[in-house]
């Protein structure tokens, strides 16, 4: 099966990481087990066949806590459509499954280099996410 699209570049369109103070460090460093990863993909037609696709990773507490630290990160893609994806269904797989399958790992090196960054080296995402099958759960 031939690849319908062609990605022209990748980058971290925004990203953030934000604990208050020390005594918040200090809490979330024992809590942070308790973090769930959220993702969100969003797309914006540019222009000829052009598609930017947003992948929004956070990394926060649903917990009602006043300690917390939050962790997000959009990572944009930029590709091209070849000129035979007409149908709507086919332009969803492409947006919503193989363009963040393709994209993850550069994504998930960066989101993790946020975490470790800001403080908390051991954390590491538990599972690979299965776009696909994301997909399929939700289109089908």
């Amino acid at each position: 099966m031939t690849k319908k699209f062609k990605i022209l570049g990748q980058y971290i369109k925004d990203m953030s990481s934000e604990t208050a103070d020390v005594e918040t460090f200090l809490f979330v460093k024992d809590n942070i087990s308790k973090y769930q990863l959220n993702i969100d993909i969003n797309s914006k037609a540019i222009k000829n066949k052009l598609i930017e696709v947003n992948v929004t990773l956070k990394f926060e507490d649903k917990e009602p806590s006043e300690k917390k630290s939050y962790f997000e990160i959009v990572y944009a893609s930029i590709i091209r459509l070849s000129e035979d994806v007409k149908e709507k269904k086919e332009l969803e797989k492409i947006i919503l499954s193989d363009v963040p399958t393709e994209i993850f790992p550069n994504l998930e090196k960066a989101f993790l280099n946020l975490i470790h960054n800001s403080g908390y080296p051991g954390i590491k995402l538990e599972k690979k996410i299965d776009f696909i099958k994301l997909y399929n759960e939700k289109f089908n």
